[in-house]
């Protein structure tokens, strides 16, 4: 695999609540079409022999299960918000594989956030049993990740993307030839400058019509449209979009509909 190439693999594709959402009854919560079941929005990356997770929400343990993952390089957190973050108590399990703190990568708002929520995972003396991380914070400034692997050190270069999410700020993740963007609202001009000549682009949408904190469809197409990679993948839907199979021919022929599972490269 070329350096720049990334191979991406969606484990979550819903919105907060999840697809079904609890107690609903309408076509897409009801649907029998497996694409239409939609755990919360993370995905695995492996970039330049790392593998690298975004976001860790409260299916966290699941997703790890059901795509037989067992070994991390790196966590990114986009922003702090319950269902990216409500799973990383779940990261003992990788402390007792490997042995070691599990690397996370976030911004300092979301490592503060962090502290409250899990304040035992940074008491002194430390709890037995208590989830072990290294937190490393970014901004929105190019970073390196690094990892000691059995054929040596290996490091993947990130680019992060500023996005707001409402008025909270929130980073998407460039990897080489694909970006994701998750919860986001708006991107600034100068952002597009980072997302030239992409093979695959994931942008979130969560319904039809304007949304106070998401991309409506439309603005979802028309951002994908304007970053014009050879592909661009729909991710963090809600039951208030159309079954996966009608959502489709909506689409533009280079604009796909993502599902959990789905993997690009």
């Amino acid at each position: 695999m070329e350096d720049n190439k990334a191979v991406l693999t969606f484990l979550g594709t819903g919105t907060s609540q999840g697809v079904p959402m609890i107690g609903c009854g309408c076509r897409v919560c009801t649907s029998g079409d497996s694409h239409d079941k939609r755990l919360r929005s993370s995905v695995l990356v492996h970039y330049r022999g790392l593998d690298i997770l975004v976001d860790a929400g409260p299916d966290f343990r699941y997703q790890m299960l059901r795509q037989g993952i067992s070994h991390l390089d790196a966590i990114l957190l986009t922003h702090n918000h319950k269902d990216h973050t409500g799973g990383l108590d779940d990261i003992r399990a990788f402390n007792y594989l490997e042995k070691k703190a599990v690397d996370i990568y976030c911004e300092k708002y979301v490592e503060e956030s962090l502290r409250k929520e899990y304040s035992y995972a940074f008491a002194e003396p430390r709890y037995p049993g208590a989830p072990q991380w290294n937190i490393h914070n970014i901004c929105d400034e190019p970073f390196e990740i690094s990892s000691v692997t059995d054929t040596g050190v290996k490091t993947a270069g990130i680019i992060p993307i500023r996005g707001r999410h409402f008025t909270l700020p929130v980073l998407g993740f460039r990897f080489g030839n694909i970006a994701y963007c998750t919860d986001m609202n708006h991107l600034e001009e100068a952002e597009f400058e980072k997302l030239k000549n992409l093979d695959h682009f994931v942008i979130n949408c969560v319904r039809q019509g304007r949304h106070i904190s998401h991309f409506s469809l439309e603005e979802a197409v028309q951002v994908a449209l304007k970053v014009g990679a050879g592909h661009s993948w729909l991710t963090h839907l809600s039951h208030q979009l159309p079954p996966y199979e009608e959502l489709k021919e909506m689409l533009p022929e280079n604009i796909g509909v993502s599902y959990d599972g789905l993997t690009i490269r």
